[in-house]
């Protein structure tokens, strides 16, 4: 059994996406990052960086010292470890592949990621709008999808067949409309947008979400900007 520990964000997305495809037993254990949630204690054993998502498997791999269960951070390290310990959507047999996706997964994380998100928070959540820096990132997202546009004009995925590059890029593109960007600019990448949204898998991780009947990212209360923008070193 893995124990997720989770909210509505992009990169939580990942993760439900990942195993609602593999169909690997989970519990989802909501940490509301509106109200904190983060920097309760416990969590931090598991995330240090009071980042969501993180995740406890109980039946690890192999073996951990004591028997502990295996605890993990960071988005792009638990589709990797779940990729290999599911053996599905990681090709294990061509090197060629493998290769691929995770480059485009730490692509991902290195680049989309970040720069979608200065997109939103300049663009959304600054208390003053800046245009220099809504620019820039929104300039920066657009080459990114271009990036991604021209991968995908001769494969079906970033890595050829669906894999974690897909899942860990593809929430960062659900919220194109917040980041000023038009799918119609980018045809691959649309097919592709389109593909995954159809997918029975990102289907119900989607509906986790809408379950949890968490208000509109742009309603967020201030309190709530707060506590996510307000961290300083001493957090």
């Amino acid at each position: 059994m893995i124990d997720l520990y989770y909210w509505t964000t992009p990169n939580g997305h990942k993760i439900t996406m990942f195993l609602e495809e593999a169909k690997m037993k989970y519990r989802l254990i909501a940490v509301n990052i509106g109200k904190g949630e983060q920097f309760d204690p416990t969590f931090l054993q598991i995330a240090p960086n009071n980042r969501i998502p993180a995740m406890v498997d109980y039946k690890p791999m192999q073996p951990m010292p004591n028997d502990e269960p295996m605890t993990l951070f960071e988005s792009g390290a638990m589709l990797l470890y779940l990729a290999d310990k599911s053996k599905k959507f990681l090709d294990r047999k061509n090197a060629y592949w493998r290769k691929e996706a995770i480059q485009w997964l730490f692509w991902q994380m290195g680049g989309l990621g970040p720069m979608a998100g200065q997109n939103h928070h300049f663009g959304t959540y600054a208390p003053e709008k800046l245009p220099y820096a809504i620019n820039r990132y929104v300039n920066e997202t657009a080459r990114l999808y271009g990036v991604m546009d021209k991968r995908l004009a001769d494969r079906e995925f970033l890595a050829g067949n669906y894999s974690i590059a897909d899942m860990a890029s593809y929430p960062w593109v659900v919220p194109f409309e917040r980041q000023q960007m038009n799918l119609d600019d980018f045809p691959n990448l649309k097919r592709w947008f389109h593909a995954i949204k159809e997918r029975p898998a990102t289907i119900r991780a989607y509906q986790i979400a809408k379950d949890m009947n968490v208000p509109a990212n742009n309603n967020m209360t201030d309190d709530a900007k707060r506590i996510l923008f307000g961290i300083e070193k001493k957090t």
